[in-house]
C-alpha cells in the first residue's frame, strides 16, 4: 500500500498535494430530501434562462443591425465576433456565479459528460438536464415576448444546419466542439490544477468560457453552434419552424457524443497515464 499513489509511509514524502473527491454513487435518492439538490436546480434554471436570453437577444439584434430592408449596414452591429464574444461571456459570468451552488453545468451535455465521469449521480444528472432545459425555454420566451416582431423576422436565434454544409459536416462540428468545451471543463476543474491554482478564483469559468467562445467562432457558419442541447431545445420550441425541427437531432446527437469522448479522454487516458506514469516511477525509485 506504501506504493499507492497519495500514500507514504510515516516519515516519507509525497508529492500529491490534492485529494480526487470518490465517484458520485450511480442513483442516490438521499439528495432528493436535501435542500441544497433543489438550490442548485433553481441555479441551474436561472443561469439557462440568462443565457439564452441574452445571447439570442444579441443574434437578433444583430440581424435587424444589418438587415438592408431598415436601412441596416452589413459591416455594422456587433459581427460573428460580437456573437461569439456574447455566448463565451455569459458562460464566464454564469459558471463564475454558480459554481459554488450546482456546478455551474448550464449545459445538458456538461452534466452528461460529468455523469460518465461519476462526478454527479443520475438522479442529479437527469434533473439537471431538465431544469436547463425548461430555462432554456423560458429564456427564448423572454425574448419572443420582448422583441416578437423582430424575433418571427430574424429566425428566432435557432440552430438550424447553414446551406451548403452537408448533415455529417454539421454533425462532426458538435461534435468536436463540444469535445473542446467538456474537455476544457474537465482540464480546468481538475483537483490536481484546483489545488496548484486555488488562488486564482477565476481560474475555471475563464477558459470555459473562452473555450465556448472559440467554438463558436468556428462553427457559427455551419450550424449556428449549439454544442449546447438545451440551447438548441428552447429556441427551436419557441420558434417552432419545421427547418429548426428537423436539424433538432443533429444538436442533441453530436454534442453528447463528443462529451462522451472528452469524458473518456480525461479519465481514462489523461489521468490514468498519469496515475501510472507517476505511480512507475515512484515504484522505480525505491529501488535506487
Amino acid at each position: 500500500m506504501a506504493k499507492d499513489l497519495g500514500v507514504a509511509e510515516p516519515g516519507s514524502f509525497t508529492t500529491k498535494d490534492y485529494h480526487d473527491p470518490p465517484p458520485a454513487p450511480l442513483i442516490d435518492p438521499e439528495e432528493l430530501a436535501k435542500w441544497s439538490f433543489y438550490r442548485a436546480l433553481i441555479a441551474e434554471f436561472i443561469a439557462t434562462l440568462l443565457f439564452l436570453y441574452i445571447t439570442v437577444l444579441t443574434v437578433i439584434g444583430y440581424k435587424r443591425q444589418i438587415d438592408a430592408t431598415h436601412n441596416g449596414d452589413q459591416c455594422g452591429g456587433v459581427g460573428i465576433l460580437g456573437i461569439a464574444w456574447a455566448f463565451g461571456g455569459m458562460i464566464f459570468v454564469l459558471v463564475y456565479c454558480t459554481a459554488g451552488i450546482s456546478g455551474g453545468h448550464i449545459n445538458p451535455a456538461v452534466t452528461f459528460g460529468l455523469f460518465l465521469a461519476r462526478k454527479v449521480s443520475l438522479i442529479r444528472a437527469v434533473a439537471y438536464m431538465v431544469a436547463q432545459c425548461l430555462g432554456a425555454i423560458s429564456g427564448v420566451g423572454l425574448v419572443k415576448a420582448f422583441q416578437r416582431s423582430y424575433y418571427i423576422n430574424y429566425g428566432g436565434g435557432a440552430n438550424e444546419l447553414q446551406v451548403g454544409y452537408s448533415t455529417g459536416t454539421g454533425l462532426a462540428a458538435e461534435i468536436i466542439g463540444t469535445f473542446v468545451l467538456v474537455y476544457t471543463v474537465f482540464s480546468a476543474t481538475d483537483p490536481k490544477r484546483s489545488a496548484r491554482d486555488s488562488h486564482v478564483p477565476v481560474l475555471a469559468p475563464l477558459p470555459i468560457g473562452f473555450a465556448v467562445f472559440m467554438v463558436h467562432l468556428a462553427t457559427i457558419p455551419i450550424t449556428g453552434t449549439g454544442i449546447n442541447p438545451a440551447r438548441s431545445l428552447g429556441a427551436a420550441v419557441i420558434y417552432n419552424q419545421d427547418k429548426a425541427w428537423d436539424d433538432q437531432w443533429i444538436f442533441w446527437v453530436g454534442p453528447f457524443i463528443g462529451a462522451a469522448i472528452a469524458a473518456f479522454y480525461h479519465q481514462f487516458i489523461l489521468r490514468a497515464g498519469a496515475a501510472k506514469a507517476l505511480g512507475s516511477f515512484r515504484s522505480g525509485s525505491s529501488h535506487v
